[in-house]
């Protein structure tokens, strides 16, 4: 009687299936992220050759050229880093990219964006409901008006082309991570602490931009009180907004709420994820202008630049929690 070989009686796993290349409107979406960000970019290169396109007499942009141009090759590297993006989220050796290396710079584009394609349109309803937007007489312009529009449209884009691309993606990586409800979510006490700890510190910039939004002073520098103006309330209030969201949607879904156990988990991700990137990276943004070099009476007061710090580092626990959410729920 003769002998099978091991090898044969061996049941082969099937190779998994291929990823099927993208489709004419995944193609068309990547193809507006892309162009989307030309706009800025040129406009960022040009600065940092020493052009001045935009860019008006007296303007304080002018002031601190070295800085300037650090900061625009910072930018650019950023608004390049969407190109990749988009091009991560389309190809087939995109699956294959670690959660981590994919999700974190998400997290920061959608925090960074999600301001901008909220507050821009409000912007411009107000301007037309003002019929102007009158600035002081002693201040000097800062960019031409029409840098703003190309710049904010091109971010409205960007915003749209990435996040509907990054939703199809995510659904077909991790899709099963947000299904069931609520209650079936695991949590540990490390991450409901973190949540709590994040929640808690959201608290100071929610009332600090709604102090701002309503017509407070508190923590203003004389610059920025002295141009105030229907944007900067609207800007305020989207904040405030944001700060809300965050805390909401991480209350829901880390600390477990249970008159929320029947809802489904991606509202409340959703909402946390858009919160807390929000939070920590326009907190971050702040903080940092806060730093730079400024004329006396340009300089943020104390209390500015603690509502930004503290609103980074809430920012960051609150994604903390989100992240460890999904790793139990992936278990």
């Amino acid at each position: 009687m003769t002998q099978t070989p091991a090898a044969s009686t061996q049941v082969r796993t099937p190779d998994p299936a291929p990823v099927p290349p993208p489709g004419r409107a995944v193609r068309a979406l990547r193809a507006v992220a892309v162009a989307s960000c030309l706009p800025y970019i040129t406009i960022k290169v040009v600065w940092i050759a020493g052009g001045r396109i935009g860019v008006p007499d007296g303007s304080t942009l002018l002031e601190h050229r070295t800085m300037m141009a650090v900061v625009n090759s910072v930018s650019v590297l950023l608004d390049g880093a969407v190109v990749v993006l988009a091009l991560l989220l389309t190809q087939a050796w995109g699956r294959r990219v670690p959660a981590w290396l994919i999700g974190l710079p998400m997290w920061a584009a959608t925090g960074l964006l999600a301001p901008i394609m909220t507050g821009y349109p409000l912007q411009l309803a107000g301007s037309l409901v003002d019929g102007s937007r009158p600035a002081p007489s002693n201040s000097e312009p800062f960019l031409a008006s029409w840098v703003f529009a190309v710049v904010y449209c091109g971010f409205i884009l960007q915003g749209l082309s990435l996040g509907t691309l990054f939703v199809l993606y995510a659904r077909r990586r991790w899709g099963h991570l947000w299904r069931g409800c609520l209650r079936d979510t695991g949590t540990t006490r490390a991450a409901r602490t973190t949540a709590a700890a994040g929640s808690l510190l959201a608290l100071l910039p929610a009332v600090m931009h709604l102090l701002w939004a309503t017509g407070a002073t508190t923590g203003l520098s004389a610059d920025r009180i002295a141009e105030r103006s229907t944007d900067f309330y609207l800007v305020e209030g989207v904040h405030t907004l944001f700060a809300v969201v965050a805390v909401v949607g991480s209350s829901l879904l880390v600390l477990r709420l249970r008159a929320a156990g029947r809802l489904s988990p991606r509202i409340p991700l959703a909402s946390a994820w858009v919160g807390s990137g929000t939070l920590g990276c326009w907190g971050g943004f702040l903080f940092l202008t806060t730093l730079a070099p400024a004329d006396p009476d340009q300089r943020a007061a104390c209390l500015m630049v603690l509502t930004y710090a503290v609103s980074m580092v809430a920012g960051f626990l609150l994604l903390s929690g989100v992240v460890s959410v999904l790793r139990r729920r992936a278990a």
